[in-house]
């Protein structure tokens, strides 16, 4: 069994500004710490204001590898003015937009995490195109189309090692999420009928899978 995250980074969790319930955090925290023993980094798609990066950057430390996070910092679709989950503060009033990096530096400055993150400002489908490193953990936690969800999963998945963890985030069966959920699990179950993935845990929306054959 994984060791919990200290107090002091639990706090640091549950203060920063984002969506992630405490639950979720711990089994990504958990899933995060294993694949850290495979000695490689641990890659977010999906950094908004860093709240679960704390986890991840925490797990890397006690691992000696790096955690790398992966977002253009604009908001995804839901995040936008007009809709549910838009917070103003994060618009930036000199071009009108939103631009959540600057709360995420503040974020892992306070948590004294900084030094062991990496932030990749792009999108992700771009940033995948040239990566060719592989990966100990995947954790999927970006855009809700499933165009998004699909160029992430078709983007980085190729990258978890042997043995790695692909962790999936909002992952919501039921037909009334289909905004909120639908485009994440139809990627589970991609994962899952592919054939390189294997369920190793579930806690509410997120799912851990393990790679365990070749391919996508």
């Amino acid at each position: 069994m994984a060791p919990a995250p200290k107090p002091e980074i639990l706090a640091a969790f549950e203060a920063a500004k984002g969506f992630m319930p405490t639950g979720e955090g711990l089994a990504l925290h958990a899933a995060a710490v294993e694949a850290g023993r495979l000695g490689l980094p641990l890659l977010e798609v999906g950094t908004y204001c860093g709240r679960s990066t704390i986890l991840l950057a925490d797990a890397a430390r006690e691992a000696g590898v790096t955690a790398l996070t992966v977002d253009h910092h604009r908001g995804s679709e839901e995040q936008q003015p007009g809709w549910e989950y838009h917070d103003p503060e994060t618009v930036d009033p000199a071009i009108g937009l939103m631009d959540t990096l600057p709360t995420f530096r503040r974020t892992l400055h306070a948590a004294g995490l900084e030094e062991h993150v990496i932030a990749l400002v792009g999108r992700s489908p771009q940033v995948a195109k040239f990566w060719g490193t592989p990966l100990g953990l995947v954790f999927i936690d970006g855009g809700h189309t499933d165009e998004h969800a699909n160029a992430d999963y078709e983007g980085w998945a190729p990258h978890v090692a042997e043995g790695g963890l692909l962790v999936i985030h909002d992952v919501f069966p039921e037909p009334e999420d289909e905004f909120t959920g639908q485009a994440p699990y139809r990627v589970y179950l991609r994962a899952l009928e592919s054939g390189a993935f294997t369920e190793v845990s579930v806690t509410d929306s997120l799912r851990v899978l393990k790679r365990t054959g070749t391919g996508i």
